[in-house]
């Protein structure tokens, strides 16, 4: 497993991460499975959010019930959460963060987080609050490292002007097939063409450039939660064809295809896996480090039905 350092983790942060959106229906023992097959896979990085569940820290309160961490094995993972998404409405005021920074900790049975990420553009967003929020939880030791999630690179740089602590993750939506923020740079300055309109302001350029890790949320998804392209040979014949060829040169499973596109890219994103399917687990792990050529990477990009002008 390919791993990266950030500087104030101790632990070594796995390039493909377990989230647990889904665990709300697993009972403890297939909790533990799952979680357990992951670390023999050498995923070191488990990511929640507050939002997650039926209610508010319920799949956190799961992962807490059913995972107790030694004082060795919580220093080798690394505990990610998100805040900011409410019951209809976003919130990044001082006070939600603090709180339901304190509610996920309670959740989890854990002292603290080692990354804390702004879960969605709040429209509303007071950097200073935010910078308050941070400083706090930074201070009280709850919070190692921050980040955001779906931001575009000037919101990134509104909440810059007061937030000193760095931004070292931004964590977006990307697979073969929803892939604007790479596909669009390749077409770059070609009137007319779909392919170059720039929907997402240079989010990969921006992160390479500012040290901001790229985490790859659904990266088995067509589009937005419009299923998986693995498999559908109705509108990805050409794609899945090209996954099924070089996951017998390489032996593995398609899924480890679908990873290594992604951790291929010299970004060197992470991958965030949302199945609760442990062999899924196992076999999308093995793309952490697979040494897919220029010409393998650029074939299926193009089978996607992406365009090299």
């Amino acid at each position: 497993m390919r791993t990266t350092t950030f500087s104030d983790l101790t632990a070594p942060a796995s390039n493909v991460i377990l989230g647990l959106m889904r665990i709300d229906p697993l009972s403890d023992t297939e909790i533990q499975t799952l979680v357990g097959t992951a670390r023999d896979a050498g995923i070191t990085f488990f990511d929640h959010a507050d939002v997650y569940g039926g209610t508010p820290h319920f799949c956190e309160k799961r992962f807490g019930d059913a995972i107790r961490f030694s004082p060795s094995e919580r220093e080798n993972v690394i505990l990610q959460s998100k805040v900011g998404i409410r019951d209809g409405f976003w919130d990044f005021s001082h006070d939600h963060i603090v709180e339901s920074v304190n509610e996920s900790l309670e959740a989890l049975r854990v002292d603290h987080l080692d990354i804390l990420l702004l879960h969605r553009p709040d429209a509303l967003v007071e950097p200073d609050e935010v910078a308050r929020a941070f400083d706090e939880l930074k201070a009280a030791g709850k919070v190692t490292s921050f980040g955001i999630s779906n931001h575009t690179p000037l919101q990134v740089d509104l909440l810059k002007k007061s937030v000193t602590q760095p931004l070292i993750v931004n964590q977006v939506q990307l697979s073969i097939t929803h892939a604007n923020l790479i596909t669009a740079g390749v077409s770059a300055n070609m009137k007319g063409l779909d392919q170059s309109i720039d929907r997402d302001n240079g989010i990969l350029d921006y992160s390479r450039i500012n040290d901001i890790t790229l985490q790859a949320w659904s990266p088995f998804q067509k589009g937005f939660f419009d299923g998986v392209f693995l498999g559908d040979r109705e509108t990805y014949a050409d794609l899945n064809d090209v996954i099924d060829e070089l996951a017998a040169k390489y032996s593995v499973a398609p899924e480890a295809i679908a990873v290594a596109w992604i951790t291929r890219h010299p970004a060197h994103m992470q991958v965030v896996l949302g199945t609760t399917n442990p062999q899924r687990v196992k076999n999308s792990a093995a793309g952490s480090e697979l040494p897919l050529t220029r010409e393998e990477w650029y074939r299926l990009f193009t089978a996607a039905g992406h365009l090299l002008p």
